[in-house]
């Protein structure tokens, strides 16, 4: 009598390494686009017919008794797999890394999986803020300088396309650009730069040193997605909130973004918070050191140049929040006009003020010493 193909020991065996097989190619599905799916499942099922019809069948006994051989047996399971995998869409499979498309675009991982895995940087134009999320929990926050007008950075979802840890522009002047990171391929990146407390690049996100070499080592081209928006944030919780009803990209012309229309942090719902959010701000608080000034010669240091009086007031409560040293300082709000631009120079005197500029710089916090 003929053996039952499904029992055949040979048979098992080439199923198994077919399905282990159709496995692998599966995983590797979950970063390519549409057409390239559609062209390694024609090529795969090609291969397939072919070795099922040059497969010679195992007689045993009469041809009513034929054995089909192994890869006849293993056609059905490879065909039922591979039709499976065709008709999955790539909204169906959890995106992990950075897509590139057809045409050239990169499309950035979605912020829900940054979260569960991943660094979520968001910056706020409005304030001048940037808020770091490693695995979902807040890594740390710094001060930036963004685009000046008619070279604001632009606003949307982008990724990490490049890291250089030197670099120099090809636009302006061979500038520096340590620790730079790149947004998109028409110069935006974030990288170290001057904060003068208002946005003053073309276009890039600037940080200070020791921040911006912190988050270089942190940061990956496969892991992390950048969130630019134009609402104003105060506190982590509303970053991370407004940053999950921000619409992903989709693909454009020239390895381009079209960005989709952004939500108000207004419009999510819940009441905005100012103070100090101390479910997600308190790791960041406790990485300073909480002490009083120390003695020495009095000194003039200065925070922020902001837009308005208010802003330059709301950034000394926000910021003596976080370093407590700076009760003890003398605080004076100064006005001024730099570039035909009226600012709001936030300065204090203390004692020693420039070994407390030295600490809140090495945490990330715009500050320089006024000769």
């Amino acid at each position: 009598m003929g053996v039952r193909c499904s029992s055949h020991p040979y048979v098992v065996a080439e199923i198994m390494v077919y399905r282990i097989l159709i496995a692998r190619i599966g995983r590797a599905f979950h970063n390519v686009d549409m057409v390239t799916r559609a062209l390694i499942i024609a090529g795969f099922t090609i291969v397939t017919c072919m070795a099922a019809m040059f497969a010679v069948p195992s007689w045993s006994g009469s041809p009513t008794t034929a054995t089909p051989s192994a890869s006849t047996a293993a056609t059905p399971v490879i065909a039922s797999a591979l039709m499976k995998m065709a008709t999955q869409t790539p909204t169906s499979i959890p995106q992990t890394r950075p897509l590139r498309t057809k045409s050239g675009a990169t499309l950035p991982i979605p912020i829900e999986q940054t979260l569960k895995k991943g660094v979520l940087i968001v910056i706020s134009k409005p304030s001048q803020q940037m808020y770091v999320f490693k695995d979902g929990d807040l890594w740390n926050s710094s001060p930036v300088s963004t685009g000046k007008k008619g070279k604001e950075t632009p606003s949307g979802v982008f990724p990490i396309l490049q890291k250089r840890r030197h670099h120099r522009s090809n636009l302006y002047s061979n500038a520096p650009m340590p620790y730079m990171q790149r947004m998109t391929w028409d110069g935006i990146a974030i990288h170290e730069g001057k904060l003068p407390g208002y946005p003053a690049s073309h276009g890039c996100i600037r940080l200070p040193r020791d921040f911006a070499s912190a988050l270089f080592k942190l940061s990956s081209k496969d892991t992390t997605t950048v969130v630019v928006t134009d609402s104003a944030l105060t506190v982590a919780r509303d970053a991370r909130r407004l940053a999950l009803r921000i619409p992903m990209p989709k693909a454009g012309k020239n390895g381009k973004l079209i960005q989709a229309a952004q939500p108000k942090l207004a419009d999510l719902g819940a009441p905005t918070p100012t103070a100090t959010d101390p479910a997600l701000e308190g790791r960041v608080a406790a990485r300073v050191i909480e002490r009083r000034p120390p003695s020495g010669p009095t000194q003039t240091i200065q925070l922020i140049a902001a837009g308005s009086a208010a802003a330059a007031e709301a950034h000394w409560t926000k910021i003596k929040s976080r370093f407590p040293q700076l009760s003890g300082y003398e605080k004076k709000v100064i006005p001024a006009v730099v570039n035909s631009r009226k600012v709001y120079r936030l300065r204090v005197t203390g004692p020693a003020a420039k070994a407390t500029c030295n600490t809140l710089r090495k945490a990330g916090s715009a500050c320089f010493p006024v000769k």
